[in-house]
């Protein structure tokens, strides 16, 4: 038992994360909150150090370090020294929940690296695994189509998910009674345009699964049903309208395609392109339309004053989304720049925010990273990241893919915060490691 419950534990938290915002934003709503909840919440990370200690007692033995193991262990040490130096010694501003949350960010796709590196998967274990990731990816876009075309906003509006975010996590989203803004593309006021949330209830960390999937379904050997299968996620992926998953898909395509020197990826990264420009450019008039309550129009009406007037071209960089990520994205680098030795844990992104402390920086997680571990832990992650390409990439064409299109997307997103894609890509690629260079790649298992 103590051999298997890592593997298996590893299975629950591909699938568990999944589902995980949804589920809590449910049981907010049948009365589960604060403590409680915090406390419900926090099931995958003790799931996760158990299995990590299960599979640590299993193993019997640490593996052998490579550069990989190397960066990854150095990052961590530096992630827990930047918590342990008080926030006066660098200027830094966050609160002692602040650290702690990000503490637990920062060393979550650590500890996931660290539980793939002790469990040994064997190819039953792969195409387990890999199947559940494709039942994952048909799963999220077959909801979440049903959701945007069949389920009214307003029924969002009276669930518990505002409420969530709100009063739990300490998010203030304002102009959509309390649900992120995201979920809506604001064409205009009359009929602005739904996107895809799904059980993440986010067309970002949406979107960012899907790619995972849909390139591990590029990487298998074509099948009908893997076609299918692709068919359905990336419909899903376009109706979340999320162009850094746009941008990201090709990338890790071409990356696919030279590693395995194979024309096809290369073909369907050119055909996304051509599809996704051209469906960024149709969907305010194809997609599922709702409507703005009085009380939200008012406050978008507020920020639009406040704002300025912006773009309505989705491939201007003066459109509002992009202005505000570029800004975003500009102004943590020049943060980072000014003070290179970093503020400390809990300085940048939600863990900032869900305390009370203004974010020095945001979205990127690299300029996160610099704010709260200086310039030596944001080299440090890099620096593990390209060691991880370079292990895998013959191990696991997908999986470096995988690993390039996340990378991609940490310009503008903070990719650590999305549990699901930590768990997925650093766990998995630290499973890989364990392989025989001359083994076949584990998505042959699929």
């Amino acid at each position: 038992m103590t051999s298997r419950f890592p593997r298996i534990a590893l299975l629950v938290l591909i699938v568990g994360l999944a589902l995980h915002n949804l589920a809590m934003a449910l049981l907010w709503q049948a009365g589960v909150r604060d403590t409680a909840l915090d406390v419900v919440a926090a099931w995958k990370d003790v799931l996760l150090l158990a299995a990590v200690v299960l599979a640590l007692a299993a193993a019997g033995s640490i593996p052998h370090l490579g550069w990989p193991d190397r960066f990854a262990l150095a990052y961590g040490a530096i992630v827990v020294v930047y918590w342990l130096v008080p926030q006066s010694w660098l200027d830094g501003d966050a609160t002692a929940r602040g650290e702690l949350y990000a503490l637990r960010h920062h060393l979550l796709p650590l500890g996931a690296y660290i539980l793939g590196r002790l469990v040994a998967l064997d190819r039953a274990w792969w195409r387990r695994i890999l199947l559940t990731l494709v039942g994952i990816g048909v799963g999220l876009a077959v909801f979440g189509l049903v959701d945007v075309y069949l389920v009214p906003l307003q029924w969002w509006r009276d669930s518990g998910v505002p409420d969530w975010f709100h009063e739990q996590l300490g998010l203030a989203y304002r102009c959509l009674s309390y649900l992120p803004e995201n979920w809506i593309l604001n064409t205009d006021e009359e009929s602005p345009v739904r996107r895809l949330v799904s059980t993440f209830l986010s067309p970002l960390a949406t979107a960012y699964a899907l790619v995972v999937v849909l390139l591990l379904l590029v990487a298998a050997r074509p099948r009908w049903w893997t076609v299918a299968a692709g068919v359905i996620v990336y419909t899903g992926l376009l109706w979340t309208h999320t162009r850094a998953a746009f941008i990201a898909l090709p990338a890790g395509l071409l990356v696919l395609a030279a590693l395995r020197r194979s024309w096809v990826p290369a073909v369907l990264a050119a055909g996304s392109v051509v599809v996704t420009v051209g469906f960024v450019a149709l969907f305010p008039t194809i997609g599922p339309t709702t409507t703005y309550t009085a009380a939200e129009l008012v406050c978008l009406r507020e920020n639009a004053a406040t704002g300025g007037v912006k773009s309505d071209d989705p491939f201007s960089t003066g459109e509002s989304s992009t202005s505000s990520h570029l800004s975003a994205l500009r102004d943590g680098i020049r943060t980072v720049a000014r003070h290179p030795w970093g503020y400390g844990l809990g300085n940048a992104g939600v863990s900032a925010a869900r305390t009370g402390v203004t974010p020095k920086a945001g979205e990127s997680t690299y300029t996160e990273l610099g704010v709260d571990t200086g310039l030596l832990g944001l080299a440090a992650f890099v620096g593990w990241l390209v060691a991880l390409f370079v292990a895998i990439r013959r191990r696991s064409p997908w999986l470096a893919a995988s690993l390039v299109a996340v990378a991609v997307l940490g310009l503008q997103t903070d990719v650590i915060g999305i549990h699901w894609l930590s768990v997925v890509v650093f766990a998995l690629a630290g499973a890989v490691l364990r392989a025989a260079p001359d083994e076949p790649p584990s998505e042959d298992a699929l």
